[in-house]
């Protein structure tokens, strides 16, 4: 029987307490001020007996937040996906000074800008890999608010950030002990494999009103008919899935539709354009949660 019930409520936003490793990234869309979505995959998640499946893994902070076990971790961004595998498997900062604090002028930005671009078109060698996840990882904190953008010719083209002290600093080391039964792949979420102890947490492009493009950033771009396409791979499977979106219109009716039930919720807006976090309404979607095995 379809659930059509719409759970109502708006859930306190704070910041994650709990997770020992903070996202890598400045990453537009980032979960990592939505403790109430940490909170309700607790609930449900073990550790020793489930995986992680995201397929829309982002900037990491559903991964670092939850900190399963076991997880697939997948996205569309190759670049991204690059980046992690290239600090799972021991990054070690090629191409560019070790002291990326050198490279943080607006000249010093887009000269490296458009030697990543150039190495975007050129065949992907162990090293050149490696120098594209560290110009990445570089263009990320020092460009302007965590987007991740590409014009349409494939050019990364997110401007200068202006950052007075950009965070260069982290310890990939300690990440990539976190990584260690982590899985990076870069595919499209309906290639995925589902087993029956997964848990799955979708976290997409949000989707926007007919007509905007606020969400352009967005490699590849994703619209109505994908976000139809991930609501029913969703529902398909007989797993724990939680799914976040937009509270728009045709979105609940979407998921409701399937089965789902959605919970309400004020949380911080990624973007904005006067640099304040505005509040926006959102939706938790769950499906299967009597699934979990006792």
């Amino acid at each position: 029987m379809v659930n059509k019930v719409l759970k109502r409520g708006a859930i306190a936003t704070t910041t994650i307490e709990d997770s020992k490793l903070e996202p890598i990234l400045r990453w537009a869309g980032g979960k990592r001020q939505h403790k109430w979505l940490f909170e309700a995959i607790a609930n449900v998640f073990n550790s020793n007996r489930h995986r992680l499946i995201e397929p829309f893994c982002g900037g990491l902070a559903i991964a670092l937040g939850v900190d399963p076990k076991w997880a697939l971790l997948n996205d569309a961004n190759p670049y991204l996906i690059n980046l992690y595998r290239q600090i799972k498997s021991n990054f070690c900062g090629l191409g560019i000074d070790p002291d990326l604090k050198n490279y943080t002028s607006k000249e010093s930005y887009y000269k490296l800008r458009d030697r990543f671009n150039v190495l975007c078109k050129l065949d992907t060698s162990f090293f050149r890999r490696a120098e594209l996840a560290e110009l990445f990882y570089y263009l990320n904190r020092t460009g302007f608010n965590g987007l991740c953008r590409f014009n349409q010719s494939g050019g990364y083209n997110v401007p200068y950030g202006k950052l007075s002290n950009p965070n260069l600093d982290h310890d990939f080391g300690a990440y990539r002990d976190r990584f260690k039964n982590w899985v990076f792949t870069c595919m499209d979420f309906g290639d995925i494999q589902v087993f029956p102890h997964d848990i799955v947490v979708a976290d997409p492009p949000y989707d926007v009103a007919k007509g905007k493009q606020d969400h352009d950033y967005v490699a590849g771009g994703f619209g109505w008919d994908d976000q139809v396409r991930l609501a029913n791979w969703l529902a398909s499977h007989n797993v724990p899935i939680f799914a976040c979106n937009l509270a728009t219109d045709r979105i609940v009716d979407l998921y409701s539709g399937l089965g789902f039930d959605i919970q309400f919720v004020e949380a911080p807006r990624a973007i904005a354009c006067n640099g304040e976090r505005a509040k926006v309404s959102e939706i938790l979607a769950t499906k299967n949660l009597e699934a979990i095995a006792s």
